[in-house]
C-alpha cells in the first residue's frame, strides 16, 4: 500500500451542503489505523472547518493549506510556510480598491479581507469561522496567501491581469457554485511543491504517494504524485492530469481513491 493520500478539499472531500460522507471517513481512518499518513492538501486556510478536519484526518501530522502557501504541521504548530511578496501584495490590495472586488488576505492563521458584504459573509461560513471585516492592515505575521473571491464571470478577467512575482490558482466550491477563487501565492508556490515538502517529512518518494483532487489548483500536485486521482466531478484540467479517475465527491469517490491506495 501507499504511505502518503493527499486529499483536497472541496469538491473531494467535501460535496454538496459542506458534508463529508461517513463512508469517507470511516475509509480514511482504516487508512491512517494501517500505518498511510493522511495529507489535507487544500487552498483553504489552517482554521475553522479545514484545520478541524486536518486534526481528524492525522492529528500529528503535516498538512497543506492555502494551495501550497501555507504548510502545518496541526500536532506540534511547526510551519513551513512561504511569504507573499510585500510588493505583489501592495499591488493586489490597491487593485482591489480599484475594481471595488473582494481580495482575502491570510496569516497562516488568521485572515482579513479589503471589501465586506455578502461573498465575504459567505465565504466566512463555508470556511467555518465567524465573519469579522477585519482590514489587511490589521494582521499580524507573515502574510503567506492572498485570494480574490469573484463571480464566475469575472474569473478570466482577474486571471488575464498582471501578478508580478505570483502565481494564481482558481478553484471552485460545490457549497458556492456561483462564485471562484483565485488563490495568489509566490511565484513557484503550489500544491505541488508543497507535497514534496510533505513527503520529504516521512521519508517518502513519491512513487508512493496519491493525490485525490477535482480542481485546477489540484493539478501541480496531481503531476508529481506517482498516483493521480481525479474525481468524478473534477474539471478537465485534473481529469487531464489524473491516471485513475473514481466516483462523484456525493457518491463516495474519495472512499474508492482511498480503497484503491491500499491496493497498490
Amino acid at each position: 500500500m501507499l504511505g502518503l493520500i493527499c486529499v483536497d478539499v472541496d469538491g473531494t472531500l467535501v460535496g454538496t451542503g459542506n458534508l463529508v460522507r461517513d463512508d469517507v471517513w470511516a475509509a480514511l481512518a482504516d487508512a491512517r489505523a494501517r500505518g498511510v499518513r493522511i495529507a489535507l492538501c487544500s487552498g483553504r486556510p489552517a482554521i475553522g472547518n479545514a484545520r478541524a478536519y486536518a486534526e481528524r484526518l492525522d492529528p500529528d501530522g503535516w498538512h497543506v493549506f492555502q494551495n501550497g502557501a501555507s504548510i502545518v504541521n496541526v500536532g506540534s504548530g511547526a510551519s513551513l510556510s512561504e511569504a507573499i511578496p510585500e510588493d505583489g501584495l501592495n499591488l493586489l490590495i490597491d487593485r482591489a480598491a480599484q475594481t471595488d472586488r473582494l481580495l482575502e488576505v491570510y496569516t497562516d492563521l488568521e485572515f482579513a479581507i479589503t471589501k465586506p458584504g455578502d461573498l465575504a459573509e459567505r465565504h466566512a461560513a463555508l470556511l467555518g469561522v465567524p465573519y469579522e471585516a477585519r482590514t489587511p492592515g490589521s494582521l499580524d505575521g507573515t502574510v503567506v496567501r492572498a485570494q480574490w473571491v469573484v463571480p464566475r464571470a469575472e474569473e478570466g478577467t482577474v486571471v488575464a491581469e498582471p501578478h508580478p512575482g505570483m502565481d494564481l490558482h482558481p478553484a471552485g466550491s460545490p457549497v458556492m457554485p456561483d462564485a471562484m477563487f483565485i488563490s495568489v501565492t509566490r511565484a513557484g508556490v503550489s500544491k505541488g511543491t508543497a507535497v514534496q515538502r510533505v513527503a520529504a517529512q516521512y521519508g517518502l518518494t513519491m512513487d508512493r504517494v496519491m493525490m485525490v483532487g477535482d480542481g485546477e489548483n489540484d493539478v501541480t500536485a496531481m503531476r508529481v504524485v506517482g498516483h493521480p486521482v481525479a474525481m468524478g466531478n473534477a474539471d478537465a484540467p485534473a481529469v487531464a492530469a489524473s491516471r485513475y479517475r473514481v466516483a462523484h465527491v456525493d457518491e463516495g469517490g474519495l472512499r474508492e481513491a482511498v480503497e484503491l491506495a491500499m491496493t497498490l
